[in-house]
């Protein structure tokens, strides 16, 4: 049996830009972030303490991995119990699956009191 040959690729040429066009990275819509909270939250707990943009990106990254953690995890909930919503009891069962021992029972208080004060205004 005779290896296949790897041929480089042909490059195509360029396409002209028709005049009053947008390139496909000037069109690129703003992602979503939590930059701004991040950053609000740091001030609070170190007033004097900065952020490298690179420790930022890490730190939104780190954000968004748990919202998708906690969003499966309500998910998988939901589906166990045959149910089409998921509901704040759900989120709270998945903050005590997810995260660890007393990280859990902190974050639960704080969405506690965030759905309270949401609820009675």
């Amino acid at each position: 049996m005779a290896k296949a040959e790897k041929k480089p690729a042909e490059k195509k040429p360029a396409e002209e830009k028709k005049t009053g066009e947008k390139s496909p990275a000037a069109e690129k819509k703003p992602r979503a972030t939590y930059k701004i909270y991040i950053f609000k939250v740091l001030k609070q707990v170190h007033p004097d303490i900065g952020i490298s943009s690179k420790a930022m990106g890490i730190m939104n990254s780190f954000i968004n991995d748990i919202f998708e953690k906690l969003a499966q995890e309500s998910s998988r909930l939901a589906r166990y119990n045959k149910k089409p919503t998921i509901t704040s009891r759900e989120i709270q069962t998945a903050v005590r699956l997810v995260l660890p021992g007393e990280l859990a029972k902190h974050a639960v208080s704080e969405g506690t009191k965030a759905v309270t004060k949401f609820t009675s205004s």
